[in-house]
C-alpha cells in the first residue's frame, strides 16, 4: 500500500498528523487521573508469577523483584492508551481505510490482554499469574486471523514489497491468499515480543515510542497520511504513559497494553508494506523474544540455562545492572535501530 510522496500534499497534512499526536497525548493525560483513581481504589495490583514457563519455581525472578513488589502499584494502564487512541481516531474519522484496521486489531488484542489481567487480579492463575500460554496464543491467533482476512478481502492487499530485491527500488512479490498467514505470523510474533519486553519500568513504553515514530515517518514519506496519523496518535498516548511509567512507575500497562500495542504495531507494519524492516526497527523486541527462545531450548536440550533469567532485561538485572540503567540503554538501542530501519526503508525503495 505504497503511495508516491507529494511534497505539496505532505505539507497540507503535516499539521493534521502532528495535531493527532498532540490530541492523543492530551486525551491520555486527561484519562490518566480517572484510571489512577479507580485502579488505586480497587487495588488492581498485579500478582507476579511464581513459576517459570517450563514449570520450575521462578526463584531468580522473585529474588530480583522481592523488594519492588512490596510497593503496590496497579496494572492495566494500557486501557488509557487504547481509550485515548480510539477516542481521537473515531472523532477525527480520518482516512478510515488506513486507521480502522489497526484500531480494531488494537482493541481486539487488548480484550485478550484484559481477560488475562482480570484473571490475574482475581487470583485465578495457576503459577503463571493469568491465562495459560496456550489460551493467550489461541486468542491472539484468532484476532490476527480476522485482521488478515479483512486485510486481504476488504483492503485487497495480496502482495509484499521486498527491499533491495532486484535493484535499489526493491521488488513487489504477489502472494495471493498467503498474505493472510503472513499477516497472522507478524501479528502474533510482535504481540508476544512486546509482551515479553514489558517487564521493567518504562522499558516497553519507551521502545514502542521509537517504533511507532519510525513507522509514522515511513508512512508519512509514502503519503500514507492515515497510517502516519494513527502512529502519531499512539505515540502521543505512549508519551503520556511513559511520563508516569518511568522508574519508579505509578502503574504498568499490563497485558491489555502490551498485546494491544504489539498488535497495532504489526498491523501498521503490514499496512505500510514495510514489514521486512520491522525486525530492525523492533530489534529490542527481537532480542527479548530471542533470549526467551534460547533459554527454553537450552533448558530442554542441555538442561542448563544460558541466562540467569529470561527475558534478557531480567538477566542484566541479575548481574547487577540497576533497573533504570537497563531501561535507558535499551531505549538507546531502539532509537538507533529505529533510525536504521527508516533509512533501510528509504534506500530499499519502500518509500
Amino acid at each position: 500500500m505504497i503511495i508516491n510522496f507529494d511534497s505539496s500534499t505532505a505539507a497540507n497534512h503535516l499539521t493534521e498528523v502532528l495535531l493527532l499526536g498532540f490530541l492523543g497525548f492530551m486525551v491520555a493525560m486527561l484519562v490518566t487521573p480517572f484510571y489512577t483513581q479507580v485502579a488505586y481504589t480497587h487495588k488492581w495490583w498485579k500478582k507476579q508469577r511464581t513459576t517459570a514457563i517450563t514449570g520450575e519455581k521462578a526463584s531468580v525472578f522473585q529474588k530480583l523483584h522481592a523488594s519492588k513488589h512490596k510497593r503496590n502499584f496497579p496494572t492495566m494502564a494500557g486501557l488509557i492508551m487504547i481509550a485515548a487512541t480510539a477516542i481521537v481516531t473515531l472523532i477525527a474519522n480520518w482516512q478510515r481505510d488506513q486507521t480502522y484496521l489497526p484500531l480494531a486489531a488494537m482493541v481486539g488484542a487488548g480484550l485478550v490482554g484484559l481477560l488475562d489481567d482480570l484473571i490475574n487480579l482475581r487470583g485465578l492463575g495457576q503459577g503463571i499469574a493469568g491465562l495459560s500460554t496456550r489460551l493467550k496464543f489461541g486468542f491472539i491467533l484468532l484476532v490476527s486471523f480476522l485482521g488478515g482476512i479483512y486485510f486481504y478481502t476488504k483492503l485487497e492487499v495480496d502482495s509484499m514489497h521486498v527491499p533491495f530485491l532486484g535493484g535499489a527500488e526493491g521488488s513487489i512479490i504477489s502472494l495471493g491468499w498467503l498474505i493472510v498467514p503472513i499477516f497472522m505470523l507478524v501479528v502474533v510474533s510482535t504481540a508476544n515480543a512486546v509482551n515479553q519486553t514489558d517487564g521493567l519500568d518504562g522499558l516497553a513504553g519507551g521502545v514502542l515510542v521509537n517504533a511507532f515514530s519510525a513507522y509514522g515517518l515511513i508512512a508519512f514519506l509514502q503519503g500514507n497520511y492515515g497510517i502516519a496519523g494513527f502512529c502519531a496518535t499512539v505515540v502521543g498516548t505512549l508519551l503520556a504513559y511513559v511520563w508516569f511509567n518511568i522508574y519508579p512507575a505509578r502503574f504498568m500497562m499490563g497485558d491489555v497494553g502490551s498485546f494491544a500495542l504489539g498488535t497495532a504495531l504489526a498491523v501498521v507494519a503490514m499496512l505500510s508494506d514495510a514489514v521486512l524492516v520491522l525486525p530492525v526497527i523492533g530489534v529490542v523486541f527481537v532480542i527479548e523474544t530471542g533470549s526467551v527462545i534460547i533459554q527454553l531450548l537450552s533448558k530442554k536440550i542441555r538442561k542448563k540455562k544460558v541466562f540467569q533469567v529470561a527475558p534478557i532485561h531480567h538477566h542484566f538485572e541479575a548481574i547487577g545492572w540497576p533497573e533504570s540503567k537497563v531501561t535507558m540503554r535499551f531505549w538507546v538501542i531502539s532509537q538507533v535501530a529505529a533510525a536504521i530501519g527508516v533509512v533501510a526503508a528509504v534506500l530499499g525503495g519502500t518509500v
